[in-house]
């Protein structure tokens, strides 16, 4: 069992959920349907992590990932499947009760990252699934807790912050994945020029997210900007071995300030 969980990929699928929760309480959500949203979110996002760890176990092996449990034969495919259709039965089963329009588009995000694992990662548009995904998130949230779909600028800093995850993700494995045959977005660009990429579109993801709601900048705009300017700085400063913590501090400050202004 133990296996089987961290197949899943646990901590991205514990993040989105975590964030999914705290938007929809934000957003006066009862506490029913905010755990049904945590539910779903978490359903979904287990299901991708599982079918991600399926699709590339023996792209994994070869690449001698001990860290893979289905690589190194700790757990078999037919027990990942199993776990499979237990979450996508949950998620259909979750997403649904929160109503036609959130449950739906719901499951067009989890086919999304489905969609990524199943080919999409291969090619100049591997950015996209996450895109989506970010940028859908919200908006899945505000129908189900408001009715409504929300405001464009959350859909803009999502997507913003989806690319820019996709990019730093990508950078720790980017050799394995071409002598194994991904070559995506990140892969074509290089380790620089992703992580580059990648803070700079967290950054516009932070000024999106302070100053659009504001129409201006405030004092929570300006501690943000500044917390990731010294984020980016420091990146810079201390080289290739840092840019990825900083991106990563930046995405953080992302999170915290579209719960604040949400």
């Amino acid at each position: 069992m133990l296996g089987v969980a961290r197949a899943s990929h646990p901590g991205p699928a514990a993040a989105v959920t975590l964030a999914a929760v705290l938007l929809a309480l934000t957003w006066g959500a009862s506490a029913g349907t905010a755990a049904l949203i945590g539910v779903a979110a978490l359903a979904g996002q287990l299901s991708v992590g599982w079918s991600n760890d399926l699709v590339d176990r023996h792209r994994d092996r070869t690449s001698g990932r001990r860290d893979k449990p289905l690589a190194t034969g700790e757990i078999t495919p037919t027990s990942v499947r199993a776990a499979i259709v237990v979450a996508l039965v949950v998620a259909v089963a979750t997403s649904l009760s929160l109503g036609a329009r959130p449950g739906g588009l719901h499951l067009v995000l989890v086919a999304t990252g489905w969609a990524y694992n199943l080919g999409l990662k291969r090619t100049v548009v591997s950015w996209l699934p996450y895109a989506v995904c970010f940028g859908g998130l919200p908006v899945v949230v505000s129908l189900a807790a408001r009715g409504e779909a929300g405001p464009v600028w959350i859909v803009v800093a999502g997507a913003l912050l989806g690319t820019g995850a996709h990019l730093v993700n990508a950078v720790p494995d980017l050799e394995d994945d071409r002598r194994t045959g991904v070559v995506g977005l990140p892969h074509r660009l290089g380790a620089r020029r992703s992580v580059d990429l990648a803070t700079a579109l967290m950054l516009a993801g932070t000024v999106v997210t302070v100053v659009v709601p504001a129409e201006g900048l405030d004092e929570l705009g300006i501690a943000a900007l500044v917390l990731c300017g010294g984020l980016l700085v420091a990146g810079r400063v201390s080289g290739g071995r840092g840019a990825f913590p900083a991106a990563m501090g930046i995405a953080l400050v992302d999170v915290v300030a579209l719960l604040l202004r949400s």
